[in-house]
């Protein structure tokens, strides 16, 4: 007889973050779920340091899987993951990320009201101290308070706490591989599926905690990833015959800069935290716009080359 199949299967990929990986991989290990009923799909990005030994490290502990794929991204690494997945849902997660004991319990609730649902959990900054994570999560909990606004009809999730199911997933493709950076591929997934007219909810109790340490140059160059994969978004869109993004009203900006004076923030942690969400649009700006000329100058060789065969 064949092995039963588990209720969800976790799709996690990495990339040349070994010790993060381990730390992941620990707080699935310590999920209140019947091991029987869950696996593990790591999905190793080609990373310089192959992942086999962390992985092999929690053999016994987890049902885990490991691929190795070349360096293409994570959109192509979860989706690598998904081909392999034997469980009726999907729930995808990061290499930093640490998962709630209650994780697929509280997934297990949504998706007894919802089957069919793609369902978005809470996204807790591990990492209060570092005022660059501390701004790259107050960016998230902006975006999600604005898109997500109606829990039962959200529009955002980011992809480090989403589940859906599985034939569904597959059915509509599921993440596009033409983002091959970790930046928007989740934006026109979540698109992609309300496209298709299926419906979305934000369940705020299915909780993990990312712990992405950042400093000033790796949060420009994280926000800069942003600007380039927003651009890639506002370029595929289109191809589903709807509407292009607009630019957000200045509401939407200044509501933003609001969020650093959150929560009793006081002080020079509230400044340093509004520098910071300036610098980020800045950088997003600058990546938006460096793909929109390399675009441009693309299709100027292209034509070049054309008109030069004639």
């Amino acid at each position: 007889m064949g092995q039963e199949q588990p209720a969800f299967s976790i799709v996690v990929p990495t990339y040349d973050r070994p010790k993060q990986l381990a730390a992941c991989l620990q707080a699935l290990g310590r999920l209140d779920y019947a091991r029987e009923s869950f696996e593990v799909i790591v999905v190793d990005d080609g990373s310089k340091t192959p992942a086999e030994a962390v992985v092999a490290s929690f053999d016994g502990r987890l049902q885990v899987t490991l691929i190795m794929q070349l360096h293409s991204g994570p959109a192509t690494a979860r989706n690598a993951g998904a081909t392999r997945a034997r469980g009726k849902y999907l729930a995808f997660t990061d290499d930093d990320c640490l998962p709630a004991p209650d994780w697929l319990q509280a997934l297990t609730v949504r998706f007894d009201r919802a089957a069919d649902h793609l369902v978005g959990g809470r996204i807790i900054n591990a990492l209060p101290e570092n005022p660059y994570s501390t701004a790259a999560q107050l960016l998230i909990d902006y975006m999600y308070a604005h898109y997500n606004s109606d829990r039962n009809h959200a529009n955002f999730f980011a992809s480090n706490n989403l589940a859906v199911n599985a034939e569904r997933f597959r059915a509509i493709g599921g993440f596009d591989t033409s983002f091959p950076l970790a930046a928007g591929e989740d934006r026109e997934f979540c698109d992609r599926w309300l496209h298709y007219g299926y419906e979305m909810t934000y369940a705020p109790e299915v909780l993990v905690y990312h712990a992405h340490a950042l400093s000033l140059r790796s949060f420009w160059r994280q926000q800069f990833r942003y600007g380039r994969g927003a651009f890639g978004f506002h370029r595929v869109r289109p191809q589903r015959k709807q509407k292009g993004i607009r630019l957000q009203a200045p509401s939407f900006y200044l509501n933003l800069l609001r969020q650093s004076f959150s929560q009793g923030r006081r002080g020079r942690r509230r400044l340093v935290l509004a520098g910071l969400l300036l610098v980020s649009q800045g950088a997003i700006t600058m990546g938006f716009l460096r793909e929109k000329f390399s675009l441009s100058q693309y299709d100027t060789d292209r034509r070049n080359r054309f008109h030069g065969m004639i």
